[in-house]
C-alpha cells in the first residue's frame, strides 16, 4: 500500500472529524441507566501517514487580525482581508459564500481547482462535499416519512435482509437511530475499505459488505458515536421503499426542486466540467510537494458524503429548506433538534447543532479536501466554504461565526 493511500486510515477520518466543531468531547455519550461503553479514539486533526513518510504538514499561518464588519456592506472587504492574506501563503483553495435569507452578501474564489492545468477555482467550481451529503439523505428521508412511506421509529428489519444487517441487528436499529447516529453501527471506513479498490464502489449496493461485516459499538439507543455506514443503510432504505436508486430520488426530490443544478454524485471515471480536485501539501527535503487525492475517492460518492456542489448551490438548498420547499417546518424543527445522546456533540436529524449560537449545518473533510455549511437560525445569514485543500474550511467559517454569530440569550 502506498504511503498517500495509507493516510486515508486518518484523513478520511475527517468525514468524522471535521463533524467536531465545538469543544472536544468523547465520541461516545452514555444514556444515564445504559450499558458503559469505550469510546472510540479521539478524531481531532493529526498528522496522516503519507505527513509522516513524505513529508510534513506545514504549520497552518496565523490568522489574519481583521475588525469585524459593522454592517452588511462591509462584509466583502472583511472578507477578502481575511481570506487574501492565507490565499498568499497557499493556506486556502476554495469558494466562499455569504448570505442573508435569498440575498447573497459576500462572495469570494481563491486558488486553483487544477494545479496540473492551473485552473484557477470559480464561484461555479464544484467541490467534494465530504460527509455534507449527509444533510440531503435526511431530507430525502424526511420526505418519505411525511408522506406516511415509513416512520422513523422502523426497525431496519422491515426493509433490508440479513444480507445488509445481521437479524438480531436490524430488528433492533430504528430509522431514527440511524439519522441521529445512535445506532452502533461504525463506519466503513476499515481495513477491509483500505484494502479494496475504490472502482468497486459506485452503487449504494456496493458498500453492503462493508456495513454488514463492520464492528458494532454498543447496543443501539444507548449511546452515541458518528458512523457513515449509519447513512449508506438510509441510502438503502430510500431504494427500498422508492424502487429507485439513491441517486435518481435525491436528485428529483432534494436537489431539483431546490434548484441545485450543479450538485450530483458523479461518476469520477468520466467527463464532468469544473471539477476542483483535491489537494494535500507536505514539506520536504526537496522543497513543497502538492499531491492530489484522486486515488483514494471512491469512483461514486453516496447516502454518507463525497458529492459534489457550490457554494451557490448550497445557498439554494437552504433558501429551499427554510422555505418549507422540501420538508415542512414542523418536520425541519425535528432536523434541527438535540439528540439528547449527543452530547457536546450536538447532533440532530442529518444536522450538526450549535446551540449557544443558534446555528445549524454540516461540515465534510476528506483528503485534500473541506467544507462547511452554516445556518444562522436567529438573524437569517448562511455562510458556505468550499474548499480543495485539508482543514482550510472550519478555520475561515469559525471566524465568519465570531464576526456574524449572535449567543442565545
Amino acid at each position: 500500500m502506498s504511503s498517500f493511500r495509507s493516510a486515508a486510515r486518518c484523513a478520511i477520518a475527517g468525514l468524522c472529524s471535521s463533524l467536531l466543531l465545538t469543544a472536544p468531547a468523547s465520541a461516545s455519550s452514555t444514556k444515564p441507566g445504559g450499558p458503559a461503553t469505550t469510546a472510540p479514539p479521539k478524531q481531532g486533526p493529526q498528522p496522516t501517514m503519507v505527513q509522516k513518510a513524505n513529508g510534513s504538514a506545514p504549520a497552518a499561518p496565523a490568522m489574519p487580525t481583521v475588525p469585524a464588519p459593522k454592517t452588511d456592506a462591509e462584509l466583502p472587504a472583511a472578507l477578502k482581508a481575511l481570506v487574501d492574506p492565507l490565499a498568499a501563503q497557499e493556506a486556502f483553495s476554495g469558494a466562499i459564500l455569504v448570505a442573508r435569507g435569498s440575498k447573497v452578501l459576500a462572495t469570494g474564489v481563491w486558488g486553483q481547482a487544477d494545479r496540473t492545468w492551473n485552473v484557477p477555482n470559480r464561484l461555479d467550481t464544484r467541490f467534494n462535499l465530504g460527509s455534507m451529503n449527509k444533510m440531503f439523505t435526511a431530507v430525502a428521508v424526511l420526505q418519505l416519512v411525511e408522506q406516511g412511506k415509513l416512520s422513523l421509529e422502523d426497525p431496519v428489519s422491515k426493509y433490508l435482509g440479513e444480507d445488509w444487517l445481521p437479524a438480531e441487528v436490524a430488528k433492533q436499529v430504528t430509522v431514527r437511530q440511524l439519522l441521529n447516529h445512535t445506532s452502533g453501527l461504525g463506519s466503513y471506513f476499515t481495513e477491509q475499505f483500505q484494502r479494496s479498490s475504490r472502482a468497486l464502489f459506485r452503487t449504494v449496493e456496493d458498500f453492503k459488505p462493508l456495513v454488514r461485516d463492520g464492528k458494532r459499538a454498543f447496543p443501539p439507543g444507548t449511546s452515541w458515536a458518528y458512523g457513515n455506514s449509519n447513512y449508506v443503510v438510509l441510502g438503502a432504505i430510500i431504494e427500498k421503499v422508492t424502487g429507485r436508486s439513491y441517486f435518481d430520488h435525491v436528485r428529483e426530490h432534494v436537489y431539483k426542486p431546490a434548484g441545485m443544478k450543479d450538485t450530483e454524485c458523479y461518476d469520477l471515471d468520466t467527463v464532468v466540467p469544473n471539477l476542483a480536485v483535491g489537494y494535500v501539501r507536505q514539506e520536504t527535503p526537496a522543497g513543497v510537494v502538492w499531491r492530489n487525492n484522486l486515488f483514494e475517492h471512491v469512483i461514486r460518492g453516496g447516502p454518507a458524503g463525497g458529492g459534489y456542489s457550490t457554494v451557490e448551490d448550497l445557498h439554494r438548498f437552504v433558501v429551499a429548506l427554510r422555505a418549507g420547499k422540501l420538508v415542512s417546518q414542523k418536520t425541519l424543527e425535528q432536523m434541527f433538534t438535540q439528540e439528547p445522546l449527543s452530547g457536546e456533540r450536538a447532533y440532530g436529524l442529518g444536522f450538526q447543532i450549535f446551540p449557544k449560537h443558534r446555528i445549524v449545518g454540516h461540515s465534510g473533510g476528506f483528503v485534500g479536501i473541506s467544507s462547511n455549511l452554516d445556518i444562522y437560525l436567529d438573524n437569517d445569514v448562511v455562510t458556505v466554504v468550499l474548499t480543495n485543500q485539508d482543514r482550510s474550511a472550519m478555520r475561515v467559517s469559525n471566524q465568519l461565526r465570531t464576526w456574524l454569530g449572535k449567543p442565545k440569550s
